[in-house]
């Protein structure tokens, strides 16, 4: 910092002596006015203030914080100890109870007792939508074959439940290409549950893919009079793959689009009961309850018109 005179002799553009200050002497005193003092100099200024006896020191801890906060550390691992205890004992309880309940209430291919667990059931769905995976395997055979396996189960719980139409969507279209295989499977199903007597005949099924025909027998079944056989129920399979969603509408939004060009058709006559009515035709209707099997909710490419009002489990 600058002195008194240092500053008036500044202002005046003289030095201490009466000498007019240059440019370099301006420069100097400027500098020492606006930059700090050097750290070195202030040591060497005031020793004492550095020196190692006003030095203060680092303040130990008290004891009773010390003992506090080990107070407050075993508390922390005990309450996370306990409640880790008590969350392994519980999945251990269920784990085990489901189990029980798994094998007391298994259904042993038993029509009969399907039909008995539905009973309490408010209500049942006409159309049942499941979504399957073949998983990591691919096209390898055990892949295929577990969800085949998988196919019949579903047909056959649908089946004893009375429910008239199950479409089953696989992302890939595995099961689309195979629809001979999931016809047999599914019969080879029905047949083990059902049997073929003529108290408990067992149903018939029409398996298909989307926009594609039908591999069964036709869809009212009757008996060899000709007449319809009420005792002897109906499922209708659908096969769904990926490209039987957003694919599918891209492909009638080019067809609509097309027509109205050519006007074959009017754009006003374009509504959302027309792209409904198509959308039923080629792949299928708005099921009323659709199925996932895993702990998260992805639809894997699932129809997105259909599941518009479809409620998901």
């Amino acid at each position: 910092m600058w002195t008194l005179r240092e500053t008036v002799a500044f202002q005046r553009g003289t030095t201490l002596d009466g000498k007019p200050l240059g440019p370099k002497e301006r420069e100097a005193l400027a500098r020492k006015r606006i930059l700090p003092r050097d750290p070195s100099i202030d040591s060497s200024e005031s020793p004492s203030q550095n020196s190692p006896q006003k030095r203060k020191r680092p303040r130990r801890k008290p004891i009773r914080t010390f003992v506090k906060s080990q107070i407050y550390q075993t508390l922390y691992a005990l309450i996370l100890s306990v409640f880790g205890l008590y969350v392994r004992l519980r999945q251990a309880y269920h784990a085990v109870v489901d189990r029980i309940f798994a094998v007391l209430f298994y259904h042993h291919r038993t029509p009969e007792w399907i039909r008995k667990d539905i009973q309490k059931l408010g209500k049942m769905p006409q159309h049942l939508s499941v979504i399957l995976s073949i998983g990591d395997e691919g096209l390898a055979h055990s892949g295929l074959d577990s969800l085949l396996n998988d196919l019949g189960d579903i047909a056959a719980w649908c089946a004893s439940a009375g429910i008239p139409m199950l479409s089953v969507y696989e992302r890939t279209g595995v099961l689309k290409r195979c629809v001979p295989q999931a016809y047999q499977r599914i019969h080879a199903t029905l047949y083990s549950y059902f049997g073929d007597t003529p108290y408990t005949p067992c149903p018939t099924i029409s398996v298909r893919a989307a926009n594609e025909p039908s591999y069964s027998p036709p869809t009212t079944p009757s008996t060899a009079d000709g007449e319809v056989d009420p005792r002897r129920h109906h499922l209708n399979v659908l096969l769904l793959s990926e490209d039987d969603g957003r694919n599918n509408l891209v492909d009638l939004t080019k067809t609509l689009a097309t027509m109205a060009q050519q006007q074959k058709l009017s754009p006003d006559d374009i509504t959302a009961d027309v792209v409904e009515a198509e959308i039923s035709e080629s792949v299928m209707g708005e099921p009323e309850l659709l199925i996932l099997f895993g702990p998260r909710l992805v639809l894997e490419g699932y129809p997105p018109w259909q599941v518009r009002l479809t409620e998901i489990l």
